[in-house]
């Protein structure tokens, strides 16, 4: 009988959040797949698992992919971790799980924290919908263009940022979105020195400028591209919630349109309805 490829979150810094389930089913892998097998050991160690393990990067998927699928197909259990948070989403992973897929084999996911939604549940931006970007480039002119494309979405995004490059991406950021625009900048997540700064982008960019070196990894959360309210017209607002409500659409979805619609707030939206 074949066996299976289990995708295992693991803790993105507090150890307390790897859930029992995880640590059941890396003890039962016949081999534990790691970005760092050195930084996933003392993992390991810690919760007294002992399967062998081996380095399973960017670098090498490519090249180790069919062999381990091979394996799996042969009857093994293969586990995949990251160095934190879920394989796969901005890690490696992807190719593995793909060829896994496309053989029929069974790919079990075990469920653990992913920074990118803590960031987004602790922000209070809006939560839905949103979009995971990944990390920013680290080059000035590709960033530009990554936050235009993020500016055109009209909704919530997520980034991971580096902590050398955070400012120049805030700033970067700011040139494209504008100052009033909300973010959340998310560092050192369920660690001890933990921080969640919260605030307008030109503040909080202020905030971090003053602090000089900045350490820890980072998630930066952004709100929609903010418009100002003067250039939107209330009599266009109206019209357009009136269109909707006599098309027979409830007053609550009306609005969230006519928010979508203008790049507006629901509150502002509210505001001039009244």
């Amino acid at each position: 009988m074949p066996g299976k490829l289990l995708v295992v979150g693991t803790p993105v810094g507090n150890l307390g959040d790897f859930p029992p389930r995880a640590v059941e089913a890396l003890r039962g892998a016949s081999v534990i797949l790691c970005e760092d097998t050195r930084r996933t050991k003392n993992l390991l160690a810690h919760f007294a698992i002992f399967q062998p393990t081996e380095r399973f990067d960017e670098h090498t998927e490519t090249l180790k992919a069919e062999a381990f699928v091979a394996r799996i197909e042969a009857g093994e259990t293969v586990a995949i971790v990251s160095d934190a948070g879920m394989p796969v989403v901005s890690d490696p992973g992807f190719r593995l799980v793909r060829m896994a897929r496309e053989r029929g084999l069974r790919v079990e996911p075990i469920p653990g924290p992913f920074a990118g939604v803590l960031a987004l549940v602790a922000s209070g931006i809006a939560p839905l919908p949103f979009t995971f970007f990944g990390f920013a480039p680290a080059r000035h002119g590709e960033r530009l263009d990554f936050y235009r494309n993020l500016a055109e979405l009209g909704h919530t995004a997520i980034v991971y940022e580096s902590p050398e490059r955070v400012v120049e991406s805030l700033a970067d950021a700011l040139h494209i979105l504008g100052e009033t625009t909300e973010v959340t900048v998310a560092r050192e997540l369920t660690k001890v020195y933990e921080e969640i700064l919260s605030g307008s982008l030109g503040g909080v960019l202020t905030i971090l400028r003053d602090r000089g070196k900045i350490r820890g990894e980072i998630t930066l959360v952004f709100g929609a591209k903010a418009r100002p309210v003067e250039e939107v017209s209330e009599d266009a607002v109206r019209e357009e919630f009136e269109r909707l409500r006599a098309g027979g659409m409830r007053r609550n979805d009306a609005v969230k349109l006519v928010a979508e619609k203008f790049g507006l707030r629901k509150n502002d939206v509210y505001r001039m309805l009244l």
